[in-house]
């Protein structure tokens, strides 16, 4: 079944509410859009009972969603905002009250942190450093699809999808060659995991534990190396990025890698799956963009919204009772932005529910809103252009290998994406 076909279905009986809770399921990642039509109309911002048993508040429209995500007083900081709510005033958590000092990165930190952590990011990530990229990832997409055997089915993501960011990365970070191998495994153990980018949590698979501790002692140890033998990638640069005489510590480099590494990777995975995908199910679209291919930029846009790789937002904490949407979200809620829903937001977006890759672009909020808007999105959509031009151009009977109604979508509740996209393209 097509989102298309989805939009305004009826609601299978498990979905009977519980008292005043929703209650969402795993299960309903094959196809949210059901979900999420029926809480945009009804109960745009409502408690949800999520599958691993916390309870959210959803904010599934548009203008809401963009609120909550510009409005201080919801903290991404959710140990600091903890502290704030119990204690009624503005007690800096511990080290010890995090748990892993790796998850200290941009999206888990509220300002003056992330103020900081982000202006090093910006001057290390370069428009010029993102861009220079581009003849590698040229380069790089033409050897995966030489690889590709036409004459069988083929996993797009496990053989296109993933392997072409996790190359951009190794290239962004100047990981040696002989190492690739090792951090392709460690990469994909914590990307596969449903768990937010941490090495310590209860929720994580014990290879995601090890895979991501393996791979954060490889980055101290390549880091030490860097900061001997410097090189033009990104974390020399973050190494020696000053601002205002103060520097990045080793342990914030590493967890500014771990984000970069969680973003990139799993965005472009699913960009390229769920656009192909996209692309695939509604042949009218296709065939205009394989005639004139200058609207590649526009289609991408229009992949990111329709069906983009992020469901939600990270987690934010109110840290007091804030209207949203006309309801109430008290002090000490979580609460989850649906990027999924309020991309498909008839009141912003007119027709939401049908793919348009002539629609104009902006507005999404795939990349996120605010001070968190995704610093690597340049990166992504210049890997995303390069992708489709070269698999439209190279595969031009490029074809579902299944019915859609056979694909698996992950059940992670953070990403959107599928685990395989069987196709055949001779």
């Amino acid at each position: 079944m097509s989102a298309d076909q989805a939009t305004g279905q009826s609601l299978p009986a498990e979905h009977q509410e519980r008292g005043e809770t929703f209650v969402f399921h795993a299960a309903d990642m094959q196809d949210p859009h059901a979900v999420y039509d029926k809480l945009r109309a009804e109960t745009p911002v409502r408690e949800v009972l999520m599958p691993n048993g916390l309870k959210v508040w959803m904010v599934t429209k548009h203008a809401d969603a963009r609120a909550v995500m510009a409005d201080r007083r919801f903290s991404s900081d959710l140990v600091h905002g903890r502290k704030l709510v119990e204690t009624g005033s503005d007690v800096r958590p511990t080290q010890e009250d995090y748990g892993s000092q790796f998850g200290r990165h941009m999206l888990n930190v509220d300002p003056p942190d992330h103020t900081r952590l982000r202006r090093f990011m910006a001057k290390a990530l370069t428009p010029r450093r993102m861009e220079g990229l581009k003849p590698n990832v040229s380069t790089l997409v033409d050897e995966l699809l030489d690889a590709i055997d036409p004459t069988g089915e083929v996993d797009l993501v496990g053989q296109f999808g993933s392997p072409l960011p996790l190359t951009v990365i190794c290239d962004l970070f100047g990981v040696p060659a002989s190492d690739r191998s090792d951090f392709h495994r460690w990469a994909l153990a914590i990307g596969t995991d449903s768990a937010p980018v941490a090495l310590t949590s209860d929720n994580r698979s014990d290879e995601a534990k090890s895979s991501a501790a393996a791979m954060a002692g490889y980055l101290l140890e390549l880091i030490d190396h860097k900061q001997r033998n410097p090189g033009d990638d990104l974390l020399t640069a973050l190494i020696t990025a000053r601002d205002e005489d103060q520097a990045l510590s080793s342990v914030e480099v590493v967890s500014m890698a771990f984000l970069t590494l969680f973003a990139g990777h799993e965005t472009v995975v699913h960009l390229i799956g769920n656009g192909t995908l996209s692309l695939l199910t509604h042949p009218e679209q296709l065939a205009l963009l394989r005639s004139d291919l200058s609207l590649l930029p526009n289609a991408v846009e229009e992949f990111l919204r329709y069906d983009g790789p992020a469901n939600t937002s990270m987690m934010r904490y109110s840290t007091e009772d804030v209207e949203i949407g006309g309801a109430v979200i008290p002090a000490g809620s979580f609460v989850a932005t649906i990027l999924t829903s309020a991309n498909r937001d008839d009141e912003f977006f007119p027709r939401a529910a049908t793919m348009d890759i002539t629609r104009p672009m902006g507005g999404h909020m795939t990349f996120g809103h605010g001070i968190h808007y995704c610093v690597g999105a340049p990166l992504a959509r210049i890997e995303g252009r390069v992708a489709f031009e070269r698999l439209l151009t190279r595969f031009p009977k490029l074809r579902l290998a299944v019915e859609p109604e056979e694909l698996v979508w992950q059940s992670n509740t953070l990403i959107r994406g599928l685990s395989r996209l069987p196709v055949l393209v001779d």
